[in-house]
């Protein structure tokens, strides 16, 4: 080693192999969002059925995401940001 010459840190491997950084950054993806059938959706909204359906048709109300030929489900961030969108449009009145 030369006195100019800057040292390179030595790492431990472990008996690993170490593969060249290419400088990407890898993320695991977030973790799905629940999903919330309609009588949980009731709830949370005070809504009924033919009401949610109908705010769906108009698309007021968020659409349902299809599990099956015959279920479907609402994704909760959609329903909370709907009902966080009817309380700010309530204070602004």
């Amino acid at each position: 080693m030369r006195l100019n010459e800057p040292s390179k840190p030595v790492q431990a491997t472990h008996g690993a192999t170490l593969a060249p950084h290419d400088g990407r950054v890898t993320a695991t993806p977030a973790k799905p969002g629940k999903l919330l059938r309609l009588p949980a959706v009731e709830e949370r909204t005070g809504l009924k059925k033919s009401t949610i359906y109908a705010g769906v048709k108009a698309k007021t109300f968020p659409a349902p995401v299809r599990l099956s030929a015959r279920a479907v489900a609402f994704r909760e961030e959609d329903v909370d940001h709907w009902i966080s969108g009817r309380i700010t449009t309530n204070e602004q009145s």
